[in-house]
């Protein structure tokens, strides 16, 4: 039986008002890289904005002695969440990233240009400074409470720039009693465990992460390692982790810097990050590997080349492929037959 190929746009299904038709053609030319620093942001805004806001009442809850307000375990839970619903809600537009590391490593083995990387990078920050200005908002009341009582009991000094302080909801910091060494590898092992988890899921080969896991599967590697790894000190995101920091810099000053821990915070998942890819690579990816496939046709301009992918990557790719057809003004793909035949219409497309 052959197979069909067919995708429907949003175009195809209703019609917009004109002045939404109108800015659509703006944004896929002139603004389209606007746009995507702009899911980027966003994407950190729901990833901090969930595990931020988590651990605010789980710290201004212990220093004024509330019950019920917070745990590891909510937090854990609501960075996962929040890495769901940013991979969900914005990752269509730039490619979901939400992680400098990441864009790093796209740069120097994906060909993804370094101008847009740095753009990437810049908005991540951003992402993660604005998102965090927006919690002590919320909670300023609350927050300067806490202060309070820090103060009257002669101990705001010692406390409040610490892990377990007001300044800790945002910026990260460890115990002085745990050395920075060990820290650097605690921070170092849990990211390339992280690094795996995301470039499993990413391989279109492995039929056991199909897209529509991908999501849940990153978010609770995330959590794991928060749950199992964090009393040592865990940054995992430089965008979160610089973010935030500079939030608190911006709130309380200079003392909110963090000292040495803050380079090992900022930088120490871009290295592990890397090693994991090269990991993946060396000891996990496969071009022998087969399973339930299809074979479909895949741009040269995405990550992948042509290649045997399972049923649901086929589907999440060739939608990507037709959309980005879409946005350039292509004719929509639209082809029925085999998946021989398919194979055959991308390489003529290649050779033209």
């Amino acid at each position: 039986m052959a197979e069909q190929h067919h995708h429907l746009h949003l175009a195809d299904l209703r019609t917009r008002p004109r002045v939404f038709r109108s800015w659509e053609r703006v944004r896929h030319r002139q603004a389209h890289w606007a746009i995507e620093c702009i899911a980027e942001m966003m994407g950190v805004f729901f990833y901090c904005y969930a595990g931020v806001g988590a651990t605010a009442p789980y710290v201004l809850g212990n220093i004024l002695k509330l019950e019920g307000v917070g745990s590891l375990l909510t937090i854990g839970f609501s960075y996962a969440l929040g890495i769901v619903m940013a991979l969900v809600v914005a990752s269509g537009t730039s490619g979901g990233h939400f992680n400098p590391a990441v864009t790093i490593v796209w740069v120097l083995f994906k060909g993804f240009p370094v101008a847009k990387g740095a753009r990437y990078i810049v908005a991540q920050i951003l992402g993660g400074y604005l998102t965090c200005l927006i919690i002590y908002w919320q909670y300023k009341t609350l927050i300067q409470e806490t202060e309070q009582v820090l103060q009257l009991g002669g101990v705001y000094d010692t406390v409040n720039f610490t892990a377990q302080g007001p300044a800790g909801i945002f910026a990260l910091y460890v115990s002085p009693t745990v050395g920075l060494g060990l820290v650097w590898v605690n921070e170092f092992i849990a990211d390339f465990f992280i690094g795996l988890v995301i470039f499993t899921c990413l391989d279109v080969t492995n039929f056991l992460a199909p897209p529509i896991a991908g999501p849940w599967l990153v978010g609770f590697a995330y959590a794991v390692a928060i749950w199992a790894y964090s009393p040592n000190g865990l940054a995992a995101n430089a965008a979160r982790d610089v973010g935030g920091r500079l939030a608190a810099i911006t709130i309380w000053g200079t003392k909110a810097g963090g000292g040495s821990y803050a380079a090992i915070a900022a930088l120490t998942n871009i290295p592990a990050t890397i090693l994991s890819y090269l990991f993946y690579e060396i000891v996990f990816t496969d071009s022998s590997r087969s399973m339930s496939i299809h074979r479909v046709f895949i741009p040269e301009s995405q990550a992948y080349p042509p290649s045997v992918v399972t049923a649901q990557q086929k589907e999440f790719l060739a939608g990507h492929k037709a959309h980005q057809e879409h946005k350039e003004g292509i004719r929509p793909t639209s082809f029925s037959g085999s998946a021989h035949d398919l194979e055959e219409k991308g390489g003529e497309e290649r050779r033209e």
